[in-house]
């Protein structure tokens, strides 16, 4: 889609590819602005984004976490980012449960039951009275 549309804009390679009028390069405040515009607008139509907070880092946080589930490596996740180092990319990694689900199955042993550990009335019992 962003291809397409860096096709059909009028502008040369290397111009931002979402400018001003006067052909510079958008704001932060301007992306949020057009940002807080549409998601207005699409509220309407889903009225479940009412609750959001949405704006410019929650998108870029979104992404970082779909490459993550589509298993693209922390460093490309950086880079992608524009992060200035690898480690900035360590909070999306800690925030994924289903990577460290995945580990942790790994680990596992082989006559263990796939699937969350749930414990017995007994248990939570006992951690109530310590």
């Amino acid at each position: 889609m962003l291809g397409s549309w860096l096709n059909e804009r009028v502008g040369r390679r290397g111009d931002p590819p979402f400018c001003t009028r006067a052909g510079r390069r958008l704001s932060r405040d301007a992306v949020a602005q057009r940002l807080s515009i549409h998601a207005q607008a699409a509220a309407r139509a889903c009225p479940s984004l009412l609750d959001k907070s949405i704006h410019p880092h929650v998108l870029r946080h979104s992404c970082a976490m779909s490459l993550l589930h589509a298993g693209v490596d922390t460093t490309v996740i950086a880079l992608w980012l524009g992060h200035a180092g690898v480690r900035s990319t360590d909070a999306y990694v800690h925030a994924e449960m289903t990577i460290k689900e995945k580990a942790l199955a790994l680990t596992a042993p082989v006559t263990t039951r796939p699937g969350r550990y749930r414990p017995t009335d007994e248990a939570l019992a006992f951690l109530d009275r310590l």
